[in-house]
């Protein structure tokens, strides 16, 4: 877990050397679930030129895969959970960020799934052609998904659906680095009139440690730090050693 002591730290001391004066704990909880949003979505952003990389040939294979890495990276945000149709809809989850897969929702028996894929699309003309063509039509066999802001599955007969997805990055707790559905935020106790960092009020990044250095660049930017990477590289990589 990236820790929000350690990005917090890195941010004043770095404040302090580019002259820009002391970064509160309030200026930087107000930042901190966005700035990690930001990186949680440029994760994406990198694995599509990752994904590229791997069909041209140019990615080193195993463990140094970039591809793996960053697949790797977003699987702690991975889950699933069975939607239930209602009023001839199905309703997101709301901390969906990104939809991986649907299934209509099944069983195993004997060593099968009677679970079926479900093709996702999101253009509503292309629904719509679909829903009037006789060789294209949706079917049990081979459902459709339209997504928006809501999710309708044809044919209507289906009441049930798995969906994978990544969820949106939330935070974790210190203590044992469970999840908590709390942002990220640095908490403090006053001693002698200084803000102390108490691990029991703070919320750490969900996104991995090897982050940190993206976070602060990130946060210095929103908060307005000009930040070089080589002075940055050096908190992270000392966070992580």
């Amino acid at each position: 877990m990236a820790s929000v002591n350690v990005v917090y730290n890195a941010l004043k001391d770095l404040a302090n050397k580019d002259e820009r004066g002391f970064v509160t704990p309030a200026v930087f909880n107000s930042f901190a679930p966005v700035a990690q949003t930001n990186v949680f979505n440029s994760i994406f952003q990198e694995l599509t030129v990752a994904k590229n990389m791997k069909v041209r040939g140019i990615d080193v294979q195993r463990h140094l895969s970039k591809m793996k890495q960053l697949e790797e990276d977003l699987s702690v945000f991975s889950k699933t959970e069975t939607l239930s149709q209602a009023n001839g809809v199905f309703t997101k989850p709301e901390d969906l960020a990104r939809v991986i897969s649907l299934r209509v929702s099944g069983s195993f028996v004997f060593g099968q799934t009677t679970s079926t894929p479900i093709d996702i699309i999101y253009d509503e003309e292309k629904l719509e052609y679909l829903l009037q063509s006789d060789l294209s039509s949706p079917v049990a066999s081979h459902p459709v998904a339209f997504l928006s802001d809501k999710i309708e599955v044809f044919p209507t007969s289906v009441k049930k659906i798995k969906m994978r997805y990544y969820k949106q990055p939330e935070g974790l707790l210190p203590a044992d680095g469970s999840r908590t559905a709390a942002v990220p935020r640095f908490g403090y106790t006053v001693v002698s009139g200084k803000e102390v960092y108490s691990a029991t009020n703070s919320i750490d990044f969900e996104v991995p440690d090897h982050y940190i250095p993206r976070l602060i660049m990130e946060m210095g930017r929103m908060i307005g730090i000009n930040l070089r990477d080589e002075a940055v590289m050096a908190y992270g990589a000392q966070a992580q050693g």
